[in-house]
């Protein structure tokens, strides 16, 4: 161990982020400077990894769930040679168009593994990704060839640790006996307000012992210890671990560490200069991004020594592609992020089935297809009817089972599926009841802001839950989905659709899916729409015409999931009752029919005619729509009772629709 390159390299660290801090006015200086020799040996010793092939399969993975210290990991990739990071891009850190954003941002430069910030979700992303490993290696590791073999690692802090995400993902990664995950915590027990006596004095050690995690401490600014601990980390394969390294925060600022007042702030130009001496930063210009050459050249000798290690994984997974075909075959198909053909069961028009169990036979059918499709429900495996007829419960005992038993933990459980997604090989979803999607949405924001195919199967969709009433009935949560940028919605109205819905969704590659599917049962319509399942794919088509081709109707009612069933039925009432002509549009997605251009737009939604909208919740967006009194909505919490009852409680059935659309 190279410990004067290690030295150099803190040193390189914590110059770096004072200067980029204090040009940015912006930023948070007190992890960085605190956490640097951390960073040194981590970079420098202890990953697997080689900035020369950044997306190599086989490296460990590192999250920094504290994300606010993002200038601990800009210095590092700079350092250790990860070419979307250049020295520029740390002189403009926070600053439009850097990749050196003010928290790491996945996809910004490759290296960063998550985006994080929002605290304790980057445990519970490393969470996913540990499985993730276990799952590939189970199933393509053989007895002469090794090549799913990699570590997760994560730094948290203090905040991480008080935030529920990160005890419930802790919780389940206990249970599962993830031996591969290695959670550093930067134990300076001070946070925004001043010290975590204010608000945190758990013993946060016993409690990881109880989740059955191993739990190590030490000192953060001891090389030796860190690597003996990580190396103790390694050695027990059974229980997770989390190293507690009691650290300074803001080391090196003789006036400020130790104190709340470095965690956000930028140290100032007087302290900067204080700094500098204290830490024994070379006299230059205030400003100068100093960088040790003994921590360049240090890493210069390690890229040659990673460079090897790549050479031999590349060597040995050669010669496992020759030994096995079969496998090779299907890792290519794995990590090709590409759906394989799937075959869909068959509905027929009048079949009365459930959205969610239309699903689970989609689901079915989609899992057969595609092996590399995992994840589970949040204890509502037979509600949200989401299990594999092909496959066992993942466990310690069986890593190649696809299903996980997330129990109740709705939150890690979207972030831990974010992991998954975000470890590359394996395609994730997730299930709830929709109305918990309130639980998991800062995961899934997440997930839209990384761009992440990640799958949300949300059912139980409306106040047709019926019985389990206004607790348990969502009103608002499709429009809330509907808001987050990058979230695509899909609400298929019956069986049929249902299968596209999934089909869609494992076609879409630049963000997340939510599938909000029925508790009751919809009836299979017949399309008037020959090429339906074509159209379907810009968010509308065209579910019952007016009239014969070309006849303007009086109407067109756009609808969302069970409530075409409830359009059909208005419109067939209305046009015996007054000789309406009723064009009824079923909109699977509004916010993606709304990015077509106009021309698609208008051939299914004609310019000049009266619209009215009928969807099962809140009106908030369909306003673009229609006119507000032509908004067949609930805009008020449900009631308890059987589901038909309900909605004749609350006025909402397709007799009160006909009688809008006669108004």
């Amino acid at each position: 161990m190279n410990i004067k390159g290690l030295e150099k390299t803190a040193l390189s660290v914590r110059a770096l982020s004072i200067d980029a801090i204090q040009k940015a006015n912006s930023g948070h200086p007190g992890l960085p400077l605190g956490a640097a020799e951390l960073g040194a040996i981590l970079y420098g010793e202890l990953l697997r990894h080689d900035p020369a092939a950044p997306d190599w399969a086989d490296r460990d993975r590192f999250v920094l769930s504290a994300g606010h210290g993002s200038m601990f990991l800009y210095s590092l990739l700079y350092l250790a040679g990860y070419p979307d990071i250049s020295l520029e891009d740390i002189k403009n850190f926070r600053q439009i168009g850097s990749r050196a954003a003010g928290h790491p941002e996945y996809g910004l430069a490759r290296g960063i593994e998550s985006t994080s910030g929002p605290l304790g979700q980057g445990v519970a992303t490393a969470v996913g990704m540990a499985i993730a490993e276990t799952m590939l290696a189970a199933r393509f590791n053989t007895a002469s060839h090794k090549i799913v073999d990699h570590y997760t690692y994560a730094l948290c802090g203090d905040g991480c640790l008080q935030e529920g995400v990160s005890a419930e993902a802790s919780s389940l990664a206990g249970h599962l006996e993830l031996g591969k995950l290695i959670v550093f915590y930067d134990s300076n027990k001070i946070t925004i307000d001043g010290s975590t006596d204010i608000s945190f004095t758990e013993d946060a050690a016993k409690r990881y012992e109880a989740y059955g995690w191993q739990v190590l401490k030490g000192s953060m600014y001891d090389f030796e210890e860190i690597a003996r601990l990580t190396a103790q980390a390694k050695a027990e394969t059974k229980k997770p671990t989390i190293i507690i390294l009691k650290s300074i925060i803001g080391k090196g600022s003789p006036n400020k560490q130790n104190s709340a007042d470095i965690h956000g702030v930028p140290l100032g130009a007087e302290e900067v200069v204080a700094a500098r001496q204290t830490l024994g930063i070379p006299a230059g210009p205030a400003g100068d991004f100093y960088t040790a050459p003994e921590a360049l050249e240090y890493f210069k000798d390690r890229r040659a020594e990673w460079k090897k290690v790549r050479k031999t994984w590349q060597t040995e997974f050669d010669a496992w592609s020759k030994e096995n075909p079969d496998k090779r075959k299907e890792w290519d198909q794995f990590y090709s992020g590409k759906a394989a053909p799937i075959s869909f069961p068959a509905f027929n028009v009048g079949d009365k089935i459930a959205t969610r169990t239309a699903g689970n036979k989609a689901l079915a059918a989609v899992a057969a297809a595609n092996k590399n499709l995992v994840g589970g429900s949040a204890d509502l495996k037979g509600p949200n009817a989401v299990g594999f007829p092909d496959s066992g419960p993942y466990s310690p005992a069986c890593r190649e089972g696809r299903y996980i038993h997330f129990g109740i933990r709705e939150f890690a459980m979207a972030a831990i599926t974010n992991g998954i997604t975000l470890h590359g090989g394996l395609r994730g979803f997730c299930a709830t009841f929709m109305v918990f999607s309130d639980y998991l949405r800062p995961a899934l924001r997440l997930s839209a802001l990384m761009n992440l195919p990640a799958i949300f199967v949300l059912t139980h969709d409306s106040i047709f839950v019926g019985e389990d009433g206004p607790t348990h009935q969502p009103v608002e949560h499709l429009a809330a989905l509907r808001t987050i940028p990058g979230v695509r919605v899909l609400r298929p109205a019956d069986a049929e659709e249902t299968a596209e819905a999934w089909a869609m969704a494992l076609e879409r590659h630049d963000g997340p899916t939510a599938l909000a599917l029925t508790r009751q049962n919809t009836t299979v319509f017949p399309k008037a729409d020959p090429e339906w399942r074509s159209t379907i794919r810009t968010g509308a088509y065209i579910a019952q015409k007016a009239g014969p081709a070309g006849e303007k109707p009086d109407a067109v009612i756009i609808a969302t999931g069970s409530e075409v069933n409830l359009a059909l039925e208005a419109a067939q009432i209305a046009a015996q009752k007054s000789g309406k002509k009723v064009q009824v549009v079923s909109m699977i997605s509004r916010e993606l029919f709304e990015s077509q251009p106009k021309a698609i737009q208008e051939a299914i939604v004609p310019p000049g005619v009266r619209v009215i909208c009928c969807e099962a919740g809140v009106r908030s967006g369909w306003e673009r729509w229609a006119k507000s009194e032509d908004i067949f909505s609930i805009d008020r919490f449900g009631e308890s009772g059987p589901a038909g009852k309900v909605a004749e409680h609350m006025g909402f059935t397709s007799a009160a629709l006909a009688a809008l659309i006669n108004r």
